[in-house]
Protein backbone atom coordinates (compact mmCIF):
# COMPACT_ATOMS: atom_id res chain seq x y z
CA UNK A 1 0.00 0.00 0.00
CA UNK A 2 0.88 3.76 -1.12
CA UNK A 3 1.25 6.17 1.57
CA UNK A 4 -1.52 8.91 1.48
CA UNK A 5 -0.48 11.07 -1.29
CA UNK A 6 -0.85 14.22 0.12
CA UNK A 7 -0.91 13.79 3.70
CA UNK A 8 0.97 10.84 6.06
CA UNK A 9 0.19 7.16 6.41
CA UNK A 10 -2.98 5.07 6.27
CA UNK A 11 -5.84 7.41 6.11
CA UNK A 12 -7.67 5.07 7.88
CA UNK A 13 -5.62 5.93 10.62
CA UNK A 14 -6.74 9.78 10.27
CA UNK A 15 -8.49 10.86 12.99
CA UNK A 16 -10.07 14.74 13.14
CA UNK A 17 -8.95 16.76 16.13
CA UNK A 18 -10.86 16.67 19.91
CA UNK A 19 -13.06 19.72 20.46
CA UNK A 20 -11.07 20.69 23.43
CA UNK A 21 -7.62 21.19 20.92
CA UNK A 22 -10.32 23.01 18.41
CA UNK A 23 -11.06 25.54 21.42
CA UNK A 24 -7.87 25.86 22.20
CA UNK A 25 -6.47 26.97 18.99
CA UNK A 26 -9.72 29.08 17.98
CA UNK A 27 -9.15 30.88 21.97
CA UNK A 28 -4.83 30.84 22.08
CA UNK A 29 -4.06 31.15 18.39
CA UNK A 30 -6.36 32.63 16.24
CA UNK A 31 -6.60 29.61 14.44
CA UNK A 32 -9.87 29.41 12.06
CA UNK A 33 -11.12 26.33 9.82
CA UNK A 34 -10.33 25.83 6.87
CA UNK A 35 -12.60 26.57 4.05
CA UNK A 36 -11.49 26.23 0.44
CA UNK A 37 -11.99 22.59 -0.26
CA UNK A 38 -9.32 19.82 -0.46
CA UNK A 39 -7.67 19.31 -3.81
CA UNK A 40 -8.14 15.63 -5.03
CA UNK A 41 -5.05 14.05 -6.69
CA UNK A 42 -6.88 13.61 -10.35
CA UNK A 43 -7.12 17.59 -9.88
CA UNK A 44 -3.81 17.91 -10.61
CA UNK A 45 -2.41 18.62 -13.74
CA UNK A 46 1.55 17.92 -14.91
CA UNK A 47 3.04 18.48 -17.90
CA UNK A 48 4.39 15.58 -19.92
CA UNK A 49 7.86 14.32 -18.95
CA UNK A 50 10.42 16.43 -20.89
CA UNK A 51 13.21 13.73 -20.78
CA UNK A 52 14.06 12.46 -24.11
CA UNK A 53 12.68 9.19 -25.45
CA UNK A 54 15.88 7.86 -25.65
CA UNK A 55 17.01 8.56 -22.00
CA UNK A 56 13.55 6.65 -21.08
CA UNK A 57 14.58 3.91 -23.18
CA UNK A 58 17.94 3.73 -21.46
CA UNK A 59 16.57 3.52 -17.77
CA UNK A 60 13.84 0.87 -19.07
CA UNK A 61 17.14 -0.82 -20.15
CA UNK A 62 18.73 -0.43 -17.33
CA UNK A 63 15.94 -1.68 -14.70
CA UNK A 64 15.08 -4.85 -16.79
CA UNK A 65 11.44 -3.32 -18.35
CA UNK A 66 9.31 -0.76 -19.38
CA UNK A 67 7.36 -1.33 -17.00
CA UNK A 68 9.54 -0.62 -14.24
CA UNK A 69 9.88 2.59 -15.77
CA UNK A 70 6.78 5.25 -14.97
CA UNK A 71 5.42 7.84 -16.09
CA UNK A 72 1.81 8.31 -15.60
CA UNK A 73 0.74 11.44 -13.29
CA UNK A 74 -0.04 9.44 -10.04
CA UNK A 75 3.18 7.74 -10.01
CA UNK A 76 5.26 11.10 -10.32
CA UNK A 77 3.02 12.83 -8.09
CA UNK A 78 3.46 10.46 -5.32
CA UNK A 79 6.73 10.58 -5.90
CA UNK A 80 7.42 15.04 -5.40
CA UNK A 81 9.44 15.85 -2.14
CA UNK A 82 8.65 14.45 1.27
CA UNK A 83 6.26 14.72 3.91
CA UNK A 84 7.37 18.12 5.71
CA UNK A 85 4.87 20.59 6.07
CA UNK A 86 5.59 22.91 3.80
CA UNK A 87 5.72 19.78 1.09
CA UNK A 88 2.64 19.02 2.03
CA UNK A 89 0.84 22.43 2.09
CA UNK A 90 2.58 23.27 -1.18
CA UNK A 91 1.22 19.52 -2.64
CA UNK A 92 -2.19 20.19 -1.36
CA UNK A 93 -2.64 23.89 -3.42
CA UNK A 94 -1.62 21.83 -6.51
CA UNK A 95 2.17 22.74 -6.54
CA UNK A 96 4.35 20.49 -8.79
CA UNK A 97 7.06 22.05 -9.08
CA UNK A 98 9.38 19.49 -7.98
CA UNK A 99 7.80 16.74 -9.63
CA UNK A 100 10.20 13.80 -10.89
CA UNK A 101 10.25 12.71 -14.67
CA UNK A 102 9.84 9.32 -14.44
CA UNK A 103 10.04 6.82 -11.58
CA UNK A 104 12.25 3.69 -12.14
CA UNK A 105 12.43 0.97 -9.94
CA UNK A 106 15.79 -1.08 -10.21
CA UNK A 107 15.33 -4.81 -8.56
CA UNK A 108 19.22 -5.04 -7.92
CA UNK A 109 22.33 -3.78 -7.37
CA UNK A 110 23.63 -4.06 -10.73
CA UNK A 111 20.12 -2.31 -12.31
CA UNK A 112 20.80 0.23 -9.34
CA UNK A 113 24.76 0.73 -11.01
CA UNK A 114 23.15 0.70 -15.18
CA UNK A 115 20.07 3.46 -13.72
CA UNK A 116 23.14 6.05 -12.44
CA UNK A 117 25.42 5.37 -15.48
CA UNK A 118 21.94 5.63 -17.92
CA UNK A 119 21.14 8.90 -16.13
CA UNK A 120 24.41 10.34 -16.21
CA UNK A 121 24.75 10.05 -19.95
CA UNK A 122 21.53 11.88 -20.26
CA UNK A 123 22.04 14.32 -17.93
CA UNK A 124 19.24 13.21 -15.28
CA UNK A 125 19.22 13.80 -12.05
CA UNK A 126 18.76 11.01 -9.82
CA UNK A 127 17.11 11.05 -6.09
CA UNK A 128 16.99 7.52 -3.95
CA UNK A 129 13.25 6.77 -3.21
CA UNK A 130 12.53 4.51 0.06
CA UNK A 131 9.17 5.20 1.96
CA UNK A 132 9.19 9.12 0.93
CA UNK A 133 9.51 10.13 4.57
CA UNK A 134 12.07 12.99 4.57
CA UNK A 135 10.97 16.31 6.08
CA UNK A 136 14.12 18.54 5.43
CA UNK A 137 13.36 18.64 1.85
CA UNK A 138 16.19 15.58 0.81
CA UNK A 139 13.64 14.62 -1.95
CA UNK A 140 13.16 17.56 -3.79
CA UNK A 141 16.94 18.23 -5.95
CA UNK A 142 18.26 21.94 -7.51
CA UNK A 143 17.46 20.54 -11.22
CA UNK A 144 13.81 20.07 -13.15
CA UNK A 145 15.07 17.14 -14.96
CA UNK A 146 15.23 14.08 -12.45
CA UNK A 147 13.75 11.13 -12.07
CA UNK A 148 13.32 9.11 -8.87
CA UNK A 149 14.82 6.14 -7.67
CA UNK A 150 11.83 3.39 -6.24
CA UNK A 151 13.52 1.16 -4.44
CA UNK A 152 10.63 -0.63 -3.46
CA UNK A 153 11.76 -3.89 -5.59
CA UNK A 154 15.09 -3.86 -3.10
CA UNK A 155 13.07 -5.53 0.21
CA UNK A 156 14.48 -9.03 1.34
CA UNK A 157 16.60 -10.07 3.88
CA UNK A 158 19.64 -11.36 1.99
CA UNK A 159 21.38 -13.01 5.05
CA UNK A 160 21.33 -13.69 8.99
CA UNK A 161 24.47 -14.76 10.86
CA UNK A 162 23.21 -15.96 14.18
CA UNK A 163 26.19 -16.72 15.50
CA UNK A 164 27.35 -13.22 14.63
CA UNK A 165 23.89 -11.56 15.26
CA UNK A 166 24.00 -10.03 11.81
CA UNK A 167 21.45 -9.74 9.11
CA UNK A 168 22.01 -8.00 5.63
CA UNK A 169 18.87 -5.92 4.36
CA UNK A 170 18.30 -4.17 1.07
CA UNK A 171 17.26 -0.44 1.36
CA UNK A 172 14.00 -1.21 -0.24
CA UNK A 173 12.72 -3.14 2.88
CA UNK A 174 10.49 -0.97 5.02
CA UNK A 175 10.78 -1.27 8.94
CA UNK A 176 7.61 -3.52 9.80
CA UNK A 177 8.66 -5.86 6.73
CA UNK A 178 11.94 -5.66 8.47
CA UNK A 179 11.27 -6.31 11.98
CA UNK A 180 8.66 -9.15 11.27
CA UNK A 181 11.53 -11.14 9.20
CA UNK A 182 14.24 -10.71 11.59
CA UNK A 183 11.40 -11.96 14.51
CA UNK A 184 10.66 -15.30 12.38
CA UNK A 185 14.60 -16.14 13.49
CA UNK A 186 13.94 -14.82 16.88
CA UNK A 187 15.50 -11.07 16.46
CA UNK A 188 15.13 -7.59 16.59
CA UNK A 189 16.73 -4.55 15.10
CA UNK A 190 15.12 -2.60 18.22
CA UNK A 191 14.92 0.61 15.41
CA UNK A 192 11.56 2.35 15.80
CA UNK A 193 11.44 6.31 14.69
CA UNK A 194 8.58 8.32 15.01
CA UNK A 195 8.32 7.22 10.79
CA UNK A 196 8.55 3.35 11.29
CA UNK A 197 5.53 2.43 10.06
CA UNK A 198 6.44 3.65 6.04
CA UNK A 199 10.17 4.66 6.45
CA UNK A 200 12.84 1.96 4.78
CA UNK A 201 16.02 0.47 5.61
CA UNK A 202 18.05 2.60 3.34
CA UNK A 203 16.52 6.08 3.89
CA UNK A 204 17.65 5.02 7.76
CA UNK A 205 21.42 4.64 6.60
CA UNK A 206 21.06 7.77 4.32
CA UNK A 207 19.43 10.06 6.82
CA UNK A 208 21.52 9.05 10.47
CA UNK A 209 17.90 7.91 11.38
CA UNK A 210 17.39 7.54 15.67
CA UNK A 211 14.72 5.08 16.88
CA UNK A 212 12.50 5.77 20.12
CA UNK A 213 14.65 3.35 21.81
CA UNK A 214 17.95 4.32 21.20
CA UNK A 215 18.55 4.69 24.76
CA UNK A 216 19.37 0.91 24.74
CA UNK A 217 19.15 -0.15 20.85
CA UNK A 218 21.39 3.02 19.47
CA UNK A 219 21.13 4.88 16.50
CA UNK A 220 20.79 3.48 13.25
CA UNK A 221 24.28 4.38 12.25
CA UNK A 222 25.40 2.36 15.67
CA UNK A 223 23.82 -0.19 13.80
CA UNK A 224 25.35 -0.14 10.96
CA UNK A 225 28.33 -3.05 10.57
CA UNK A 226 28.96 -2.42 6.58
CA UNK A 227 27.01 -1.54 3.17
CA UNK A 228 26.89 -1.55 -0.58
CA UNK A 229 27.01 2.45 -1.96
CA UNK A 230 26.36 2.30 -6.36
CA UNK A 231 27.56 5.13 -7.89
CA UNK A 232 28.04 6.13 -11.48
CA UNK A 233 31.51 5.22 -11.17
CA UNK A 234 31.26 2.17 -9.76
CA UNK A 235 30.50 0.32 -6.22
CA UNK A 236 32.03 1.22 -2.85
CA UNK A 237 31.55 -2.05 -0.46
CA UNK A 238 32.15 -1.95 3.85
CA UNK A 239 32.05 -3.99 6.46
CA UNK A 240 34.92 -6.78 6.79
CA UNK A 241 34.67 -7.10 10.58
CA UNK A 242 32.76 -5.40 13.19
CA UNK A 243 36.08 -2.90 13.69
CA UNK A 244 38.93 -1.80 11.85
CA UNK A 245 41.76 0.50 12.26
CA UNK A 246 42.45 -0.22 8.15
CA UNK A 247 42.17 3.72 7.62
CA UNK A 248 39.14 6.08 8.04
CA UNK A 249 35.76 4.16 7.90
CA UNK A 250 34.04 4.94 5.02
CA UNK A 251 30.82 3.63 6.66
CA UNK A 252 31.00 7.45 8.15
CA UNK A 253 31.14 9.02 4.61
CA UNK A 254 28.00 6.95 3.47
CA UNK A 255 25.69 6.97 6.90
CA UNK A 256 23.78 10.58 6.41
CA UNK A 257 25.24 11.26 2.76
CA UNK A 258 21.27 11.74 1.79
CA UNK A 259 21.80 9.96 -1.98
CA UNK A 260 24.76 12.80 -3.10
CA UNK A 261 27.41 10.19 -3.01
CA UNK A 262 25.42 6.90 -4.31
CA UNK A 263 22.48 4.89 -3.91
CA UNK A 264 23.11 2.90 -0.80
CA UNK A 265 21.69 -0.80 -2.03
CA UNK A 266 22.73 -3.23 1.39
CA UNK A 267 23.04 -2.47 4.74
CA UNK A 268 24.91 -5.05 7.07
CA UNK A 269 23.12 -4.71 10.18
CA UNK A 270 23.78 -5.79 14.13
CA UNK A 271 20.66 -7.71 15.81
CA UNK A 272 19.51 -8.24 18.96
CA UNK A 273 17.72 -11.37 20.22
CA UNK A 274 13.83 -10.63 20.73
CA UNK A 275 13.25 -9.20 24.21
CA UNK A 276 10.94 -11.20 26.67
CA UNK A 277 8.90 -8.40 28.20
CA UNK A 278 8.47 -4.64 27.12
CA UNK A 279 7.70 -2.12 30.25
CA UNK A 280 6.95 1.23 29.92
CA UNK A 281 5.92 3.85 32.11
CA UNK A 282 5.37 7.18 33.35
CA UNK A 283 6.93 9.76 35.95
CA UNK A 284 6.38 12.72 36.73
CA UNK A 285 8.42 16.28 37.47
CA UNK A 286 7.96 19.40 38.87
CA UNK A 287 10.05 21.36 35.54
CA UNK A 288 12.12 20.58 32.91
CA UNK A 289 14.84 21.39 33.96
CA UNK A 290 14.85 18.96 37.32
CA UNK A 291 13.17 16.39 34.66
CA UNK A 292 16.98 17.13 32.66
CA UNK A 293 18.45 16.76 35.53
CA UNK A 294 17.16 13.32 36.18
CA UNK A 295 17.79 11.72 32.97
CA UNK A 296 21.22 13.14 32.28
CA UNK A 297 22.01 11.39 35.14
CA UNK A 298 20.84 7.96 34.18
CA UNK A 299 22.51 8.46 30.95
CA UNK A 300 25.95 9.22 32.46
CA UNK A 301 25.62 7.00 35.82
CA UNK A 302 22.88 4.28 34.83
CA UNK A 303 20.80 2.19 34.40
CA UNK A 304 19.62 3.51 31.41
CA UNK A 305 16.32 2.71 30.22
CA UNK A 306 15.79 1.33 26.67
CA UNK A 307 13.31 4.19 26.10
CA UNK A 308 13.70 7.37 27.96
CA UNK A 309 11.78 10.91 26.86
CA UNK A 310 10.83 13.65 28.72
CA UNK A 311 8.01 16.59 27.70
CA UNK A 312 8.28 19.96 28.55
CA UNK A 313 5.34 21.83 30.94
CA UNK A 314 4.00 22.96 27.45
CA UNK A 315 3.66 19.70 26.10
CA UNK A 316 3.08 17.52 28.84
CA UNK A 317 -0.37 19.79 29.39
CA UNK A 318 -1.30 19.91 25.75
CA UNK A 319 -0.79 15.89 25.69
CA UNK A 320 1.70 15.37 22.79
CA UNK A 321 3.76 13.14 25.61
CA UNK A 322 1.12 10.03 24.36
CA UNK A 323 -0.48 11.70 21.31
CA UNK A 324 -3.86 9.37 20.67
CA UNK A 325 -4.91 11.23 24.42
CA UNK A 326 -4.55 14.80 22.35
CA UNK A 327 -6.18 17.60 24.55
CA UNK A 328 -6.96 15.12 27.57
CA UNK A 329 -4.54 16.62 30.16
CA UNK A 330 -6.56 20.19 29.04
CA UNK A 331 -9.55 19.31 31.54
CA UNK A 332 -7.33 18.63 34.23
CA UNK A 333 -4.77 21.09 33.87
CA UNK A 334 -2.12 18.93 35.47
CA UNK A 335 1.33 20.81 36.06
CA UNK A 336 4.65 19.59 35.46
CA UNK A 337 6.76 17.57 32.88
CA UNK A 338 6.17 13.96 32.07
CA UNK A 339 8.98 11.22 31.32
CA UNK A 340 8.22 7.91 29.77
CA UNK A 341 10.85 5.27 30.91
CA UNK A 342 10.92 1.80 29.02
CA UNK A 343 12.62 -1.33 29.60
CA UNK A 344 13.18 -4.29 27.25
CA UNK A 345 15.11 -7.60 27.74
CA UNK A 346 14.88 -10.29 30.11
CA UNK A 347 12.41 -10.14 32.33
CA UNK A 348 14.65 -10.38 35.23
CA UNK A 349 17.09 -7.66 33.76
CA UNK A 350 14.47 -5.99 33.17
CA UNK A 351 13.39 -6.06 36.52
CA UNK A 352 16.46 -5.39 38.06
CA UNK A 353 17.16 -2.05 35.70
CA UNK A 354 13.42 -0.47 36.57
CA UNK A 355 14.19 -0.75 40.33
CA UNK A 356 17.70 0.61 40.22
CA UNK A 357 16.43 3.24 37.44
CA UNK A 358 13.42 4.18 39.73
CA UNK A 359 15.50 4.68 42.96
CA UNK A 360 17.63 7.67 40.85
CA UNK A 361 14.66 9.02 39.12
CA UNK A 362 13.10 8.98 42.97
CA UNK A 363 16.24 10.66 44.31
CA UNK A 364 15.96 13.54 41.19
CA UNK A 365 12.51 14.53 42.26
CA UNK A 366 10.27 12.44 40.22
CA UNK A 367 7.39 11.05 41.38
CA UNK A 368 5.75 7.53 39.29
CA UNK A 369 2.43 7.64 37.70
CA UNK A 370 1.92 4.33 36.86
CA UNK A 371 2.55 2.40 33.88
CA UNK A 372 -1.07 4.00 32.16
CA UNK A 373 0.67 6.98 30.83
CA UNK A 374 3.78 4.62 29.30
CA UNK A 375 1.62 2.23 27.75
CA UNK A 376 -0.45 4.79 26.17
CA UNK A 377 2.79 6.26 24.77
CA UNK A 378 3.71 2.96 23.50
CA UNK A 379 0.22 2.77 21.99
CA UNK A 380 0.13 6.43 20.40
CA UNK A 381 4.10 6.82 19.41
CA UNK A 382 3.76 6.62 15.97
CA UNK A 383 0.39 8.91 16.01
CA UNK A 384 2.24 12.49 15.59
CA UNK A 385 2.22 12.53 12.11
CA UNK A 386 -1.50 11.70 11.42
CA UNK A 387 -2.23 14.61 14.20
CA UNK A 388 0.10 16.98 12.00
CA UNK A 389 -2.38 16.22 9.40
CA UNK A 390 -5.62 16.74 11.16
CA UNK A 391 -4.31 20.31 12.91
CA UNK A 392 -3.45 21.40 8.44
CA UNK A 393 -6.97 19.99 8.41
CA UNK A 394 -8.59 22.38 10.62
CA UNK A 395 -6.31 25.46 9.46
CA UNK A 396 -3.45 25.35 11.55
CA UNK A 397 0.10 25.37 11.20
CA UNK A 398 2.25 22.44 12.44
CA UNK A 399 5.90 21.61 11.98
CA UNK A 400 8.73 19.90 14.02
CA UNK A 401 12.60 20.79 14.32
CA UNK A 402 15.33 18.79 15.95
CA UNK A 403 18.62 19.86 17.24
CA UNK A 404 21.19 17.88 19.69
CA UNK A 405 24.11 19.52 22.25
CA UNK A 406 26.16 18.71 24.83
CA UNK A 407 24.20 18.81 28.64
CA UNK A 408 25.71 22.19 29.20
CA UNK A 409 24.05 23.86 26.48
CA UNK A 410 20.83 21.97 26.30
CA UNK A 411 19.61 24.71 28.40
CA UNK A 412 20.79 28.24 26.79
CA UNK A 413 19.49 25.84 22.93
CA UNK A 414 16.19 25.18 24.69
CA UNK A 415 15.79 28.43 25.48
CA UNK A 416 17.21 29.69 22.50
CA UNK A 417 15.24 28.33 19.94
CA UNK A 418 11.79 28.88 21.66
CA UNK A 419 12.27 32.35 21.57
CA UNK A 420 13.60 32.62 17.86
CA UNK A 421 10.01 30.65 17.43
CA UNK A 422 7.92 32.61 19.35
CA UNK A 423 9.51 36.13 18.36
CA UNK A 424 9.39 35.88 14.74
CA UNK A 425 6.20 34.10 14.67
CA UNK A 426 4.15 36.38 16.95
CA UNK A 427 5.81 39.05 15.08
CA UNK A 428 4.14 38.14 11.93
CA UNK A 429 0.99 37.58 13.21
CA UNK A 430 0.39 34.43 14.36
CA UNK A 431 1.93 33.74 17.95
CA UNK A 432 2.74 30.41 18.18
CA UNK A 433 2.73 27.50 21.20
CA UNK A 434 5.93 25.74 21.40
CA UNK A 435 6.94 22.70 22.79
CA UNK A 436 9.44 20.48 22.88
CA UNK A 437 11.52 16.75 24.37
CA UNK A 438 14.08 15.24 25.26
CA UNK A 439 13.99 12.26 22.75
CA UNK A 440 17.47 10.69 23.12
CA UNK A 441 20.02 10.79 25.16
CA UNK A 442 23.78 10.14 25.72
CA UNK A 443 26.17 10.27 28.21
CA UNK A 444 27.58 13.55 27.36
CA UNK A 445 24.29 15.22 26.06
CA UNK A 446 20.45 14.93 24.58
CA UNK A 447 18.44 15.63 21.76
CA UNK A 448 15.85 18.21 21.29
CA UNK A 449 12.62 18.07 19.09
CA UNK A 450 10.83 20.73 18.73
CA UNK A 451 6.74 21.27 17.43
CA UNK A 452 5.12 24.28 16.89
CA UNK A 453 1.50 25.12 16.34
CA UNK A 454 -0.18 28.62 15.02
CA UNK A 455 -2.21 30.08 13.03
CA UNK A 456 -1.26 29.60 9.28
CA UNK A 457 -1.43 33.04 8.24
CA UNK A 458 -2.34 33.86 4.10
CA UNK A 459 0.63 31.85 2.63
CA UNK A 460 1.60 29.40 5.26
CA UNK A 461 4.72 28.39 3.50
CA UNK A 462 5.97 32.04 3.47
CA UNK A 463 5.11 32.37 6.97
CA UNK A 464 7.18 29.74 8.36
CA UNK A 465 10.49 30.33 6.85
CA UNK A 466 11.66 33.31 8.52
CA UNK A 467 10.93 30.99 11.32
CA UNK A 468 12.57 28.08 10.46
CA UNK A 469 15.58 29.99 9.55
CA UNK A 470 15.46 32.15 12.95
CA UNK A 471 15.25 28.78 14.59
CA UNK A 472 18.48 27.36 12.45
CA UNK A 473 20.78 30.64 13.52
CA UNK A 474 19.65 30.04 17.30
CA UNK A 475 20.63 26.69 16.85
CA UNK A 476 23.89 26.83 15.83
CA UNK A 477 24.11 30.17 18.19
CA UNK A 478 23.58 28.04 21.36
CA UNK A 479 26.16 25.51 20.29
CA UNK A 480 24.07 22.94 18.83
CA UNK A 481 23.66 20.53 15.95
CA UNK A 482 21.21 21.27 13.07
CA UNK A 483 20.27 17.80 13.17
CA UNK A 484 20.61 15.46 15.27
CA UNK A 485 18.19 12.82 13.05
CA UNK A 486 16.02 13.98 9.88
CA UNK A 487 19.14 15.17 8.03
CA UNK A 488 20.24 18.03 6.12
CA UNK A 489 18.62 17.97 2.86
CA UNK A 490 17.74 21.33 1.22
CA UNK A 491 15.99 22.65 4.42
CA UNK A 492 19.17 22.51 6.63
CA UNK A 493 22.29 23.11 4.27
CA UNK A 494 23.10 26.30 4.11
CA UNK A 495 23.45 26.09 8.07
CA UNK A 496 25.48 22.48 7.57
CA UNK A 497 27.81 24.52 5.82
CA UNK A 498 28.59 26.85 8.34
CA UNK A 499 28.58 24.02 10.63
CA UNK A 500 30.99 22.39 8.73
CA UNK A 501 33.33 24.92 7.98
CA UNK A 502 34.52 25.82 4.51
CA UNK A 503 37.74 23.07 3.86
CA UNK A 504 34.85 20.57 5.47
CA UNK A 505 32.51 21.44 2.53
CA UNK A 506 35.56 21.37 -0.06
CA UNK A 507 36.55 17.66 1.11
CA UNK A 508 32.83 16.70 0.73
CA UNK A 509 32.70 18.21 -2.65
CA UNK A 510 35.98 16.28 -3.78
CA UNK A 511 34.41 13.20 -2.70
CA UNK A 512 31.33 13.92 -4.48
CA UNK A 513 33.20 15.24 -7.55
CA UNK A 514 34.84 11.61 -7.38
CA UNK A 515 31.79 9.44 -7.01
CA UNK A 516 29.51 11.74 -9.12
CA UNK A 517 31.74 13.92 -11.76
CA UNK A 518 28.49 14.82 -13.71
CA UNK A 519 26.78 15.58 -10.31
CA UNK A 520 23.40 13.64 -11.09
CA UNK A 521 22.74 12.45 -7.61
CA UNK A 522 20.41 14.21 -5.52
CA UNK A 523 22.12 17.60 -6.51
CA UNK A 524 21.69 20.63 -3.97
CA UNK A 525 20.69 18.08 -1.05
CA UNK A 526 23.15 18.11 1.39
CA UNK A 527 25.79 20.28 -0.36
CA UNK A 528 25.39 23.47 -2.49
CA UNK A 529 25.84 22.78 -6.17
CA UNK A 530 28.64 24.15 -7.67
Amino acid sequence: MDMLWNGWGDPAKAAPLPGTVTELLRDLLGVTPRTAPALALEDIRLPAPTAAPAALKALARAAGGEEHVRTDPESRIRHTRGKSTPDLLRLRAGDVADVPQAVVLPASHDEVLAVLRACAEHRLAAVPFGGGTSVVGGLAPERSAFVALDLRRMDGLLDLDPVSRTAVLQPGLRAPEAEALLAEEGFTLGHFPQSYEWATIGGFAAARSSGQASAGYGRFDDMVLGLTLATPEGTIETGRAPRSAAGPDLRQLVLGSEGAFGVITSVLVRIRPLPQTRVYEGWRFDSFEEGSAALRRLAQDGPRPTVLRLSDETETLIGLAQPDAIGSRLEHGDAGCMAITGYEGTAEDTGRRRERAAAVLRACGGTPIGAEPGERWAHGRYSAPYLRDALLDAGAFAETLETAAFWSRIPDLYTGVRTALTDTLTQAGTPPLVMCHISHVYENGASLYFTVVSAQGKDPVAHWAPAKHAANDAVLAAGGTISHHHGVGTDHRDWYVRETGALGVDALRAVKHRLDPEGILNPGVLLPTD
